[in-house]
């Protein structure tokens, strides 16, 4: 099992990103992110998400120690954070989460459960942009 502090470092490292440089992507200062791979210091959530989707990766995977699959959920979490900012990027790692218990105990193959999960995210998206066509909110997609 790998902290968040070593699995921050193996992923910037694996992209060839100096500490300064994954800073300036996030909005955060180099130190910060020294601290973080130290394990001195806990980012904030939204620190979390930011990081994740610098490194490509999902915040899950940075978070839970146990959790060996950089790749498990980001694409979704990332994709509705990159339309709906940090609240869509929550909003939707909570539909995965809470989605996730459909398949306990079953036997589904990685590619049924990933269409599944595009499911989820195209009626997200298609709920979100009819609310905000309805309510005439367009500052919501980013």
């Amino acid at each position: 099992m790998k902290t968040f502090g070593e699995k921050l470092k193996e992923r910037r490292n694996e992209l060839g990103l100096s500490q300064n440089a994954l800073a300036e992507m996030c909005g955060i200062t180099g130190r910060s992110v020294y601290g973080y791979e130290a394990g001195e210091k806990i980012p904030k959530r939204s620190t979390v998400l930011k990081l994740s989707a610098a490194l490509g990766i999902s915040d899950k995977y940075l978070l839970d120690d146990s959790a060996e699959n950089p790749a498990d959920a980001a694409d979704y979490i990332s994709e509705a954070g990159r339309l709906y900012g940090e609240q869509g990027a929550r909003d939707m790692k909570t539909l995965l989460e809470k989605n996730t218990a459909l398949f306990a105990g079953g036997e589904l193959s990685q590619s049924e459960k990933d269409t599944f999960f595009e499911a989820v995210m195209r009626a997200y998206i298609a709920c979100k942009d009819e609310y905000n066509r309805r309510t005439g909110r367009t500052e919501e997609r980013k």
